[in-house]
């Protein structure tokens, strides 16, 4: 992707590291949900809030790919794009690793909508994002 809808920089932890001194798979994970729920502060999103009106944004489905390790101290950034399928919001996840800019991991979020526990439409993912297309 040549241009991304959002960029958060990160820095690895020593302790997010296995015995291999690389990133633990998992730990993609938790960088990728990070970034997601700073994506939708950056937007006026709050998660709590949307869940105390009845609202919940919940992930469906992740596929992750890796490319290249992260180290520790390693400096990244995990930019992100989304594109509306059907009911489903798809969040294109990719980190990169700063001092280089080679791709670490493509990362693919399906996010369904639950109003009050029952799925909807996806509604609500048109009216976050209708400034970004």
């Amino acid at each position: 992707m040549d241009k991304y809808a959002f960029e958060y920089e990160m820095k690895v932890r020593d302790y997010e590291c296995d015995i291999q001194g690389v990133v633990n798979n998992a730990n993609y994970q938790h960088y990728m949900e990070h970034a997601r729920h700073e994506f939708l502060e950056s937007v006026g999103v709050s998660f709590s809030e949307l869940h105390d009106e009845g609202i919940d944004l919940m992930v469906s489905k992740i596929t992750i790919e890796y490319k290249r390790p992260l180290r520790g101290s390693d400096r990244f950034a995990v930019r992100i794009n989304t594109v509306r399928k059907g009911a489903k919001l798809i969040i294109l996840q990719d980190i990169y690793n700063l001092a280089d800019e080679t791709l670490s991991v493509k990362g693919e979020v399906e996010v369904v909508c639950l109003k009050n526990g029952r799925l909807t439409r996806g509604e609500i993912f048109d009216e976050i994002f209708k400034d970004l297309n």
